[in-house]
This record gives structure tokens, sequence and C-alpha cells, in this order.
């Protein structure tokens, strides 16, 4: 049954659709400060109960949320975020449900990454603002090996838009398609990307905080209709060398009124001067946030020269080169891509740092210059030093430095999701510099 309801689910609803779909148990979820799903079934029966009073979990026990001797803790569920699971039997179905994390009293746990982002978007209502989001995430499909364990080899060895027989993983990503209907998505698009084994769905933009629980679920269907099928799904930004690599372009508007707030008739570009303070409140503070938006070693390998994905801290209304693009629809969908996120990042936070960057680039009325219309890429180090041109963060290390002493990037997470993430990222980090590598056995073990 394709779920496609004209106003969010209530209460109500969600127990009169587990009664009409016989629903026999319910995936609570949320996420960990990192942005990895957590997840619990409980039976029908206990629905009701868990709406009235919440779900206890130990919350010592999830990365970057309280310590043992604090370890209580209660999802309260959004009826909202209610989805069957279309690839489970419909005798006995399964459906899932993602909630907001509690103390166990009830009050607010700043350490909810659902949280920052509400939080985030109460501050934008001040102003009278409502943010939309369209992200496009890419991801890869590999094959299985002969005990069900992921592997890098090739699905296909496809490119951009091919078909059959290049693209032999169509099916595959026709029945994720599928899917992501059934439980509400609006697919816009869905082909296979530039590198071999890669794809792209997108789907239908919207609020941020919808967008957002969107990105979880998205993820969530992915790997499980690709396993299902009998192949890995992975949205590691990096997962080969020498191919692109997987970003999640995130398409942002703000709201006001009803209008877009960033579209301008008068102007030679069609764009606000909220559009243009926006973008200056972005490229002002990416370097600060890069390690939420790119938050793992790997992203860093992503972004690199020649791989289409951007490093220059630049906007531009046509150029992709630059980190901000201004695609060329005007009116509502005027809108402004930041194309440096990928898909591992924690949507909820990744969100709320780029709404409060904006909202600061307009409140400071920060100006971002002129768009660069030439292909970054090719002006030399020197030429790009002239132009006063920045780049992100080289690696992970560079990016936690620049978080670190951010009070921008402290305020907007606050003090608890702030600390953690940084211990964490910071423990990463550390791992992967005590490791020692292939390349480096490949490079020196012959030779020293």
């Amino acid at each position: 049954m394709i779920l496609k309801e004209e106003k969010p689910m209530n209460k109500e609803d969600v127990l009169e659709k587990v009664q009409e779909c016989d629903v026999k148990f319910i995936r609570t979820q949320f996420t960990d400060t990192l942005g990895i799903i957590k997840s619990w079934a409980i039976p029908v029966e206990e629905l009701e109960g868990a709406f009235e009073n919440g779900v206890m979990f130990d919350g010592s026990s999830i990365e970057g949320f309280t310590r043992i001797e604090e370890s209580d803790m209660m999802l309260e569920l959004d009826p909202s975020t209610f989805r069957i699971l279309p690839w489970r039997p419909s005798a006995g179905a399964v459906a899932r449900i993602l909630g907001d994390v509690k103390l166990p009293n009830g009050k607010i746990f700043k350490g909810d990454p659902r949280y920052v982002l509400k939080s985030a978007i109460a501050d934008a209502e001040k102003l009278g603002y409502s943010m939309n989001v369209g992200p496009e995430l890419e991801f890869f499909l590999f094959k299985l090996d002969e005990n069900g364990n992921p592997t890098t080899e090739l699905t296909d060895h496809g490119g951009y838009f091919d078909f059959a027989p290049l693209d032999r993983a169509q099916d595959v990503r026709r029945d994720i398609d599928y899917a992501l209907e059934h439980m509400g998505f609006k697919i816009e698009a869905s082909h296979h990307e530039v590198a071999p084994s890669q794809h792209e769905i997108d789907f239908r933009f919207g609020d941020v905080l919808t967008t957002a629980d969107n990105v979880v679920t998205f993820k969530y269907v992915v790997k499980s209709i690709a396993y299902h099928k009998g192949y890995y799904a992975t949205f590691m930004p990096k997962p080969i060398y020498g191919i692109s690599g997987s970003g999640m372009h995130a398409n942002q508007s703000l709201f006001k009124g009803g209008e877009n707030a960033f579209y301008s008739p008068d102007s030679p570009n069609g764009l606000s001067d909220e559009a243009r303070y926006y973008i200056g409140g972005l490229l002002k503070h990416i370097r600060e946030f890069a390690a939420v938006t790119n938050p793992v070693v790997n992203s860093y390998k992503r972004l690199v020269p020649g791989y289409e994905a951007p490093i220059h801290i630049t906007w531009s209304d046509s150029n992709r080169s630059s980190l901000i693009r201004i695609p060329s629809a005007r009116g509502k969908g005027t809108r402004v891509e930041l194309r440096c996120p990928d898909p591992a990042c924690n949507p909820y936070l990744a969100f709320a740092l780029m709404l409060r960057a904006g909202l600061d680039g307009i409140k400071n009325k920060t100006d971002p210059g002129e768009p660069s219309n030439i292909n970054i890429f090719k002006l030399s180090e020197k030429e790009r030093q002239e132009k006063g041109i920045l780049s992100l963060p080289a690696d992970l290390k560079e990016a936690i430095d620049e978080m670190k002493k951010s009070e921008f990037v402290r305020s907007s997470l606050g003090d608890h999701v702030f600390e953690k993430y940084l211990c964490s990222k910071t423990k990463e980090w550390n791992r992967y510099k005590e490791m020692v590598h292939p390349w480096e056995l490949e490079t020196y073990l012959h030779m020293l």
C-alpha cells in the first residue's frame, strides 16, 4: 500500500494504519551523534503505550550521548515518520518510526541531533523564515562475496546516465525507487552516475526537518533493498581510488510569507540580497563546519582535484568548479546548492549548520563577493592566492582543528554535541594516523 498522506499522520492515524495493514512489529529509530541509525523493535501491542510514555533505552551505549551513570534515556515517537517497510511480507508487516530523544523526565536532551536541527528551525522561524532542502545522494552498489560480506567488486562499467547493458544494477535501483515511493517519497530523478557502479536518486525537496528524516530513511532503504537483492550499497564518500566519489549536494532555500526569499525579479541575476548574504554566511563558515558536512577520513579523498568535487571556497551562478552553485531556476525554484557535503554526514547536524550559517550571513549582511565564473581548477596556486580564494580543509585533522576554534559551530550545536562530536572525530583521526596502510607498504617496504 502506497502511503501518500496529504497531511502528516498523527497518533490516531498510525494506530488505525497498523490494524488496517496487519503490522506486527514497529522498529523505533533515531541516530547517534555521528548519524548512525539506532533501532530496536517493539510488538504492535506496545505501540499505544509507547506513544503515551515513550520508549526507554540505555543511552550510555550510544555514541555521543551520556555517561554510564546517566544512562536512562527515552525516545518520544513522532507519528509523522511512521512508514511500513515494503520489502517485508505484507502479512505480519513491519513498520518504522523515528523519534526525539528525551531525558527520562521528558525534558529535552540537548545531545539529540534532531533537537539540534529543531532548535535551528525555531530560530529561523523567529526571523520569519522556513528552510527547504533538496539533497542529491550518490552511492555505490558492490557485489557481496560468497559469505555475504561486502566487497568493492564492481557491478558494471557504466557511466553518467548509462542504461542496460552497461548499467547492470538498474533493476536494483528500480526496486529501491519503488520502495521509496511506497514510503511516500516523490522521486525526481534516478540514474547511473559518472563512476562505474555509482548511482544517484534525487527526491523532491521539502521542509528541512522532513528532509533530514528522509535522508536517514533513504540510506536505510537503499542498504536494505540492495542487500535483499544480493548487493552491498555504500555511502562511503570515496571507496575506490581513481574514480569519482559520492557526494550529497544540498539545494537549499528560505521562504518567507509563502514566497521564496532568495528570488528577486528586479536584480540582474534574479537573486535577492538575502540570497547573497546567505551565500556569504555559508562561505564564511564552511571551513569551520566541514568536519560535519565531510565527517570521515575518507571524505577528504573525494575532495581532490580532477573528480568534479569542489575544493575552493567560491560561488557561481553557473560554474560547477565552485563550492556553491546557483542553479538556473528562478521564482519558487531559486536555490543555493552547496556541493561539498557527502552522504556520510549526519543530516540533522549538517542541515542545522547550513541554516545557521546562512542566517548569520543575513543578520550580518555578509557580502559573498562577485561570483566566480572561471574554472578554478585551472588557476595556479599563486593566482588563487592573488584572488583571495581559500580552500576547504585538506584532511579530517585540519577540519577538526578549524571546528575546535569555532564559536559559531559550538553555539550552533550546543556544548554537549560540540564536545562529544569533536572527541569522537579526534579518536577517529588518531586511529587512522596510527595505522600502517597498504600504500605505505607498497611504496616503502621494498626500498627501505
